[in-house]
């Protein structure tokens, strides 16, 4: 009896599990069902319904984007759900389930790489042989000839067989080469497709326990920071007399390497990397806007313009100076500073969206809003002979706009790319629809009225234009034209205006502006007038030149 007792309560020990052993495991599949997209970063929202039994349960969420922020993540149980524990590892061995034409294309990537390395072996194998036959050409003994006979046979047969050698060498050659540059295309186009040789996916655990069974939904949702977007604008204008029609749209990204199908999307200008103290408010200090080139930027700013690098029309964004004269410059194609709303904004977009692991944009629609616009025309003839149309846009404060690119049309036509400068417009948004043929003005230098002369030790030189507005349109237009008179920047060089037409000057910077209206078909002319005074034994520049590479044969 006492040995059968014993027995029993070794068999106890043995079948009672410790803790680790009674804790239960369910791996949990789940797809993405919605993300609140950053501009750089993004936050993927999962969702599944599981069934507990009482206890500890380890739940492990597969088959998970390598690239999530282990900090970020946050788990959401149902009532009589304790939450004990949360840890993330990356499964290295995970199998890829790759598709149907990814692969086809490592499988022709394989095949090709196989060719190769048979032509290789074979173009090893002849040349070896080659080199068996060059150090083995020496016939006879250093005593002994051969005959005639003989030595004709030798010699035709190494030249024979050192021929055909040659021509395999040269077959395979050619072969090897086809090969490689067939496996270089396939390889680009898995490159295209963003096929990741290293794969790998990440797993969340997470350690629960309830008192009894239970049917619950858990929530996970993380960061990654290899998703994004950016904005794009569409601005339509169909007459002078109508409405700015602003179409606000999104380019997102994502290399997560897990595709988005059929999800709800949020944008947000909001910074998911932000602490969670509180924050400090430090003295608002205020001090002169200065004007610099953006590092690194798609866009170049100058006093008064904003140009993209990829317009075709030669077409500039207007700030909310229109005067300056200077000529617009581009730089590097890559990232950009923005602004953006000093509040997040958020964006809940209706439809769903895919959205491939490619890191390729892909368009989503945000918002489409009509905004009142006045317009204007706008020349500056001594630097274009052509007469811009601008729109003044108004409204356009409460959108929440993001600088970025803006495709711009008028009347149906597309004119170019502008961009969007929130920075210095207060309450209007000055955009430029392109050059207007049916306005014209023209800026001609009236010889009778211009001379050199010299009197004294002094040069003086007369110079006066004529510029001609004319209005070909069936409605009545503002005009404004700009022009400039020379400063001195020095004594001995006198400037002295003659005519201006009673346009409004700038005596700092000699800038003149003439603005009014013209009905259709009116002409309106104006002239401009001054003389130069120096020493005539000095030259100045005063006609301005243009800088433009040339090839020259």
């Amino acid at each position: 009896m006492k040995h059968l007792f014993f027995i029993v309560f070794f068999a106890s020990l043995v079948i009672t599990p410790n803790y680790g052993q009674g804790i239960k495991e369910q791996k949990i599949k789940t797809t993405v069902n919605s993300a609140t997209i950053y501009l750089t970063g993004a936050e993927i929202h999962r969702n599944k319904t599981v069934n507990l039994k009482a206890g500890k349960t380890k739940l492990i969420f597969t088959n998970l984007s390598p690239k999530i922020n282990s900090k970020s993540i946050r788990i959401t149980t149902g009532k009589n759900i304790d939450l004990l524990g949360i840890t993330s590892t990356v499964n290295y061995l995970a199998e890829e389930k790759n598709l149907p034409r990814t692969k086809r294309l490592q499988d022709s990537l394989q095949l090709i790489s196989d060719k190769i390395q048979n032509i290789s072996d074979q173009a090893d194998a002849y040349t070896i042989e080659k080199k068996m036959l060059l150090s083995n050409i020496s016939i006879g003994g250093q005593n002994k000839g051969v005959s005639v006979t003989e030595l004709k046979m030798a010699s035709d047969f190494y030249r024979t067989r050192i021929t055909e050698v040659n021509r395999k060498l040269s077959i395979l050659k050619s072969q090897k080469n086809k090969l490689t540059k067939e496996s270089q295309k396939v390889q680009k186009q898995l490159n295209e497709l963003n096929v990741n040789s290293n794969y790998s996916r990440s797993e969340i655990s997470v350690l629960v326990a309830s008192e009894s069974a239970v049917s619950s939904k858990i929530e996970l949702k993380y960061i990654i920071n290899t998703a994004g977007w950016s904005p794009s604008y569409d601005i339509k204008a169909t007459d002078t007399d109508k409405p700015v029609k602003l179409e606000y749209r999104a380019k997102v990204y994502n290399n997560s390497e897990i595709d988005w199908k059929n999800i709800k999307i949020k944008l947000s200008t909001a910074d998911p990397n932000l602490s969670i103290t509180k924050p400090i408010l430090n003295p608002w200090y205020l001090k002169y806007k200065t004007y610099s080139y953006y590092n690194n930027a798609r866009y170049k700013k100058t006093e008064g313009y904003i140009q993209n690098k990829i317009q075709s029309n030669n077409m500039p964004m207007v700030s909310q100076d229109e005067e300056s004269l200077e000529e617009n410059v581009v730089v590097s194609d890559t990232y950009a500073d923005a602004e953006v709303p000093e509040l997040s904004a958020e964006f809940n977009i209706k439809k769903t969206y895919d959205i491939p692991s490619d890191d390729k944009p892909y368009i989503v629609d945000i918002n489409e809003y009509e905004l009142p616009a006045s317009y204007k025309h706008y020349a500056v003839t001594k630097l274009d002979k052509d007469v811009f149309l601008l729109a003044r846009i108004t409204g356009w404060q409460d959108l929440n706009l993001i600088e970025g690119p803006a495709n711009v049309y008028y009347s149906g036509t597309y004119l170019g790319q502008a961009f969007i400068d929130i920075r210095n417009v207060k309450d209007t948004l000055d955009l430029s629809l392109g050059r207007d043929g049916k306005v014209l003005v023209t800026r001609t230098k009236l010889k009778a009225y211009s001379s050199s002369k010299i009197i004294g030790t002094k040069r003086k030189e007369t110079m006066t234009y004529e510029l001609i507005a004319r209005n070909n349109r069936k409605s009545e237009i503002n005009l404004q034209i700009l022009d400039q008179i020379p400063i001195s920047q020095t004594d001995e060089i006198e400037v002295k205006v003659l005519e201006t037409s009673g346009a409004v000057a700038n005596e700092t910077t000699g800038k003149l502006k003439w603005e009014f209206k013209l009905k259709p078909g009116e002409t309106k002319k104006i002239t401009l007038s001054f003389e130069i005074k120096y020493p005539k034994n000095k030259e100045i520049q005063i006609d301005q030149k243009k800088s433009r590479q040339i090839r020259y044969f």
